[in-house]
């Protein structure tokens, strides 16, 4: 192997290293807060038993982000993505207007 080529296969190597190592930092989305223009217009709670039922009588004790169909985490963690909210995670207790109860 000529040294150019050497050279290129280990700088190759070790970018490939560095971008390796960057993904595996994954950093947290930010939490959605209520505040955030977009959660304010759908009703967006953090926490499901704070929703004004007068404002939203169709909500229920039972609906909370965790068993919404929009919801990307899982019932068990504290919060998760939201097909809503790009780049932000709700509260698994939270609770917005576009609340679809989850299949199955």
């Amino acid at each position: 192997m000529s040294s150019s080529r050497r050279s290129f296969v280990m700088r190759l190597v070790g970018a490939g290293s560095l971008l390796a190592g960057a993904s595996g930092v994954a950093r947290a989305a930010p939490k959605l807060e209520e505040a955030d223009a977009q959660a304010s217009a759908l009703g967006y709670r953090q926490d499901s038993t704070k929703v004004d039922n007068t404002k939203y009588p169709k909500h229920t004790a039972a609906q909370h982000c965790g068993t919404c169909q929009l919801f990307q985490g899982k019932a068990a963690d504290a919060s998760g993505g939201c097909a809503l909210f790009a780049g932000k995670e709700v509260m698994t207790a939270g609770w917005c207007s576009a609340w679809a109860q989850k299949a199955g």
